[in-house]
């Protein structure tokens, strides 16, 4: 079997009308055991989405024949492969309709090696735990024990006591670990509802959240501020120092 649980080594599509940008994604991952396929428009990633069914779509936003939005769009209508964006760095309305539209996660141009294959390792690892029958109820992110079954939290087998809030909070970021969560998203699956200052909810719990899981809340390492866009739960990225 190969690595993320896969029978076959993980195939990985980009859809980007450069060339330099699709050689550099190609080395950046050049130490996963996965291949890579190529699109030069949305078109062309469309069908090849379509017939050979890739385990992760890195997605332009700017392509000759169509917006990054609908070629997105277009996938979610009939698959849920994970989908990471490549975007500008000025374009943060548009990750935001991205990720809304069902993008997964996002990277800004120029990006770094080392972050872009990092997120397509989280994408695949969320896609292989969503095929897995029978998932551990307990998560752990270094020294933080999650036991979603009887809604319970420890750091450094000490018991942590969370609202119902930040409970609800940290159960959304781990059914999307890896995912970036727009401020929207985490709004409307916490508090279930679309009216309010989401930015503002959210910082206020956030915070608390984070003084109570985070070994360093000033420097956070498992919940991630996309500035602009909302946040990232990253379990393998900190919490073991």
């Amino acid at each position: 079997m190969a690595a993320y649980g896969l029978m076959t080594d993980p195939t990985v599509l980009v859809i980007d009308d450069e060339p330099q940008i699709r050689r550099a994604v190609r080395q950046a991952l050049a130490g996963l055991p996965a291949s890579t396929l190529e699109a030069a428009t949305g078109a062309e990633g469309i069908a090849l989405a379509a017939a050979r069914r890739p385990d992760v779509v890195i997605l332009d936003l700017g392509l000759p024949d169509a917006t990054g939005l609908a070629v997105c769009r277009e996938l979610r209508r009939w698959s849920r492969v994970p989908l990471l964006v490549l975007s500008a760095r000025h374009a943060e309305s548009e990750k935001v309709a991205l990720l809304n539209a069902g993008a997964d996660d996002y990277v800004t141009k120029p990006f770094g090696m080392e972050e872009l294959a990092a997120r397509v390792r989280a994408q695949l690892r969320r896609a292989e735990g969503e095929g897995m029958p029978s998932a551990d109820p307990v998560v752990r992110a270094g020294t933080l024990s999650i036991d979603l079954r009887t809604r319970t939290v420890t750091r450094c087998d000490t018991p942590v006591h969370l609202t119902p809030i930040e409970w609800d909070l940290l159960r959304t970021f781990v059914a999307h670990a890896g995912r970036t969560l727009t401020h929207h998203q985490l709004f409307d699956a916490v508090w279930r509802q679309t009216h309010g200052n989401a930015q503002q909810y959210l910082r206020v719990h956030i915070t608390n959240l984070r003084r109570k899981i985070e070994l360093n809340p000033a420097s956070p390492e498992l919940i991630l501020t996309e500035p602009g866009v909302g946040y990232r739960f990253a379990p393998d990225a900190g919490g073991s120092r």
